[in-house]
């Protein structure tokens, strides 16, 4: 999955918030490293973006109906089956 850049500087503008202005070079260190220990989490987690989840749940619903249409299929053959 492709991280979203936006929501990851979101979250490192956050924790340099926290930071006090009079701390300014560890600020910026913190900033670095939390940038890159956000990605290392965001890559372990192995996400779906969205766009692909709304597929994914089309696609289930899809198999679901062909599904409950098979096993009607099949029911009425067994009953032709069964009245002969």
């Amino acid at each position: 999955m492709k991280i979203d850049t936006q929501a990851l500087d979101e979250i490192v503008r956050k924790i340099s918030a926290a930071i006090p202005d009079g701390l300014k070079a560890t600020k910026l260190s913190v900033e670095k490293n939390a940038r890159v220990a956000a990605e290392g989490v965001f890559q372990r987690l192995d996400l779906v973006t969205r766009e692909e989840f709304d597929i994914q749940v089309k696609m289930l619903s899809k198999s679901q109906q062909r599904v409950k249409e098979l096993e009607q299929r099949i029911q009425e053959l067994e009953q032709k089956v069964l009245n002969k």
